[in-house]
């Protein structure tokens, strides 16, 4: 899928990776944000209640903190890497090769 990588030298290697770094971490929380905002508006609508903002406090039913905890757990986690591989794509179409640290399975 992708064509072969040229070898970089090691300062190439380290500004790579920080660009990387960064995009990465950009679109992941934004990614993570958006899930998170229309995971509680989804909470809302089918709850009729406010999300739990601690799943922790005792004073929250323990059906309700589990199922909060599961459910944005799973959603926040899928978005979240689904925004990643999104950035790993977009940075193997703009450098020609995946990003430092990322590799294919084999």
């Amino acid at each position: 899928m992708h064509e072969p990588e040229v070898k970089m030298s090691k300062s190439e290697e380290q500004e790579s990776s920080k660009i990387w770094g960064a995009f990465s971490l950009v679109s992941a929380l934004l990614a993570a944000t958006v899930a998170r905002k229309g995971l509680n508006a989804s909470w809302k609508a089918a709850t009729g209640k406010e999300p739990p903002a601690n799943p922790a406090d005792p004073d929250v039913a323990m059906r309700e903190a589990l199922l909060w905890a599961a459910v944005s757990g799973t959603l926040i986690a899928v978005v979240r890497m689904l925004a990643t591989r999104r950035a790993a794509d977009y940075y193997a179409r703009s450098t020609g090769k995946l990003p430092p640290g990322l590799r294919a399975d084999a």
